[in-house]
């Protein structure tokens, strides 16, 4: 099914500060190869209401560089994931400026509530794109980037790292090589799991 793109837009400063605590709605749907889960929206992403909205987040060219996509997506253009059987949602839903504004309680509430989504969806991986909110979340202390052990929430997991602009310890040209990784893993799971 083809999804008209809103036109990309940029929020102003009045709009980034009342984005503080907004949430954005989950990409979700059955039959999802892979469901991305952020760590909480970030300002600009909030006032959009388009995941990794921000300029300079690596997400989208991770995304396309490791072949999810067929071309470079805009945030404007997140509908279009679920017809590649592709979803996105946060294991914290609230907006903030920085996601060390989080408390760790709050991300191993948000773990549970993830899981419980997760177990209700069936995504054949879900994809922290993050790995310190993943340990906290899984109480896996020394989890690294790739396939966990663990399931999570009845789903295999994967970590990912944080795409941000402010992560250096990765290039995109590093992430796209481990979002590659982890397309041509699920894929194969996924159909693996249909026969």
């Amino acid at each position: 099914m083809k999804r008209k793109a809103q036109e990309p837009w940029k929020p102003t400063k009045a709009q980034l500060a009342a984005a503080q605590n907004k949430r954005v709605p989950d990409l979700l749907a059955k039959d999802l190869i892979v469901l991305f889960a952020g760590i909480n929206p970030g300002l600009y992403t909030a006032a959009i209401g388009r995941h990794f909205g921000r300029p300079g987040n690596r997400f989208w060219p991770a995304l396309y560089g490791g072949g999810f996509t067929p071309r470079l997506f805009s945030p404007f253009e997140s509908d279009s994931l679920l017809d590649l059987h592709l979803g996105i949602t946060n294991v914290v839903s609230r907006a903030t400026a920085r996601a060390d504004e989080l408390t760790n309680d709050e991300l191993r509430a948000g773990g549970k509530r993830l899981a419980a989504k997760v177990k209700r969806w069936q995504p054949t991986v879900v994809a922290f794109v993050g790995i310190g909110p993943y340990r906290i979340v899984s109480g896996v202390k020394d989890a690294s980037v790739g396939i966990q052990k663990d399931l999570f929430g009845g789903s295999h997991a994967w970590v990912l790292p944080n795409p941000s602009g402010l992560n250096a310890h990765y290039q995109p040209a590093a992430l796209a090589k481990l979002f590659g990784e982890l397309r041509v893993w699920a894929v194969a799971e996924h159909r693996r799991r249909k026969k």
